[in-house]
């Protein structure tokens, strides 16, 4: 007949040598290990709790999150991340509380043995896509397509294209009959065209009879011969005595003094330089049309047809220019 042992609440087992057990020794030796419990997560717990640690104490230590820590507890893997990082907390848990952490792992796979299921997306992970690529893809996709579709339409308007002309089958047969076989024969050569031709020199009329005499003067027939067409700048009596505006007038501006002022008696071109040869007005002047010279020391006229600009100093004339290229100082001083 079995003994009533409801009253009992904890035994002692006999020591191996027979020894029975100290009643009043420490109570560490019956502390939680990790084979206490149902599972693993058990075991933890009542570890922790042992040691008197908190979930966050242990969160702060293994910086693993809370939340994983109280599913490991309870063995929640679907609150967990893959496999791999969950044995990481484990051991990570186990190392923490000062236990061995591969034993923890052992007891880990004992409990929850590997089953064939597909590893899960570590949690939090989200899959992050510049929006951009998208368009740049889509982008590329229509230039191609587009460089397609106008290569083919090219290729089907050359295919469609009419033939080259050719000539007619009966003219190309006339012109072959017609062509002799056998050597060519030349004709005499031709003239020169007129307009390939060398004219003869021009003799200017009288030059023959003329004759230069000693002196320098042109003699025809013993006699000074008269010239009656001289490109020589116009008398002094054609030129008016005092400056008249006819025109537009350049150059520096009627509040500005100018001792200098030249007005074209004909259209003629004029370029006003600087001593460091700049540009400072250059126009073909129409007849009427004058310069007034600004107060700049080192100018000069350049002009095309001298005879063709009248000078005038302090409003008064001073004749034509005396060549191509006058200093404007050369004409106020004379």
């Amino acid at each position: 007949m079995p003994l009533d042992t409801g009253g009992i609440t904890d035994l002692h087992r006999r020591a191996e040598d027979g020894r029975a057990p100290d009643l009043n020794a420490s109570n560490e030796s019956y502390a939680p290990t990790l084979h206490s419990g149902a599972d693993i997560g058990q075991a933890l717990r009542a570890v922790r709790e042992s040691r008197g640690l908190t979930l966050e104490d242990l969160a702060e230590i293994t910086r693993v999150r809370r939340a994983y820590l109280a599913a490991i507890e309870e063995l929640r893997l679907e609150l967990l991340p893959s496999r791999p990082f969950t044995i990481g907390y484990i051991r990570a848990y186990a190392s923490a509380l000062g236990l061995d952490a591969e034993v923890a792992v052992e007891r880990f796979k004992a409990d929850e043995p590997v089953l064939d299921e597909p590893l899960h997306e570590p949690l939090g992970v989200q899959e992050d896509r510049d929006p951009r690529l998208t368009a740049i893809i889509a982008g590329g996709c229509v230039i191609i397509a587009a460089i397609v579709l106008w290569n083919i339409a090219q290729r089907a308007m050359t295919e469609s294209a009419p033939p080259s002309p050719t000539a007619p089958q009966v003219a190309a047969a006339h012109a072959l009959a017609a062509a002799k076989a056998g050597p060519v024969s030349l004709g005499a050569p031709l003239p020169a065209p007129v307009e390939s031709t060398t004219p003869p020199p021009y003799e200017t009329p009288g030059l023959a009879e003329a004759a230069t005499g000693a002196d320098g003067k042109i003699t025809l027939d013993g006699r000074p011969k008269v010239l009656d067409h001289l490109t020589e700048a116009p008398a002094d009596e054609t030129l008016t005595p005092v400056f008249q505006a006819k025109g537009a007038i350049f150059g520096a501006p009627p509040s500005q003094t100018s001792a200098v002022t030249v007005q074209a008696l004909k259209s003629a071109s004029m370029i006003v330089r600087g001593a460091d040869g700049s540009v400072y007005f250059a126009r073909q002047l129409a007849a009427g049309e004058a310069y007034r010279a600004p107060q700049i020391g080192g100018l000069t006229f350049d002009v095309s047809t001298p005879n063709a600009f009248q000078v005038f100093v302090g409003g008064q004339s001073k004749g034509v220019l005396p060549s191509a290229q006058t200093s404007v100082s050369a004409l106020a001083g004379g």
